[in-house]
């Protein structure tokens, strides 16, 4: 059985820093792609990041958090981490880890439907 769990969001002021966790059981997690979304209430899940292994590293990111947060992935722990930076009130969200087999960082990384497993979610809150 796959799992897949977030921790470590929080309520954190603006300008601040946070380090999500997204740990994983049940798959062979080099083989995964992994990715962050988050969504606001009323709003629909956007892609922030994500991070390919296998065949080679590719990373993206939403122009929204460019330079300011930075995806990364521990093989041994089988845990993906989203460093947060100068955080802003627009990017209170609950976030979400995804997991994808099929490369979906090198193709369509941005779209929800493309992932196969997905976390409950860890709720980020920005105060100004």
């Amino acid at each position: 059985q796959v799992q897949v769990v977030e921790s470590c969001g929080g309520l954190v002021q603006a300008g601040g820093s946070l380090r999500l966790s997204c740990t994983t059981s049940g798959l062979f997690f080099d083989e995964y792609d992994m990715a962050w979304f988050r969504q606001a209430p009323g709003k629909e899940r956007d892609g922030v990041a994500c991070y390919s292994w296998t065949g080679g590293i590719a990373i993206n990111y939403a122009d929204s958090v460019k330079a300011r947060f930075t995806i990364s992935r521990d093989n041994a722990k089988r845990t993906a981490y989203l460093q947060m930076g100068d955080l802003r009130p627009e990017d209170t969200a609950m976030y979400y880890c995804a997991a994808d087999y099929d490369q979906a960082c090198r193709i369509r990384w941005f779209a929800a439907g493309m992932y196969d497993y997905w976390g409950r979610g860890t709720q980020v809150t920005v105060s100004s």
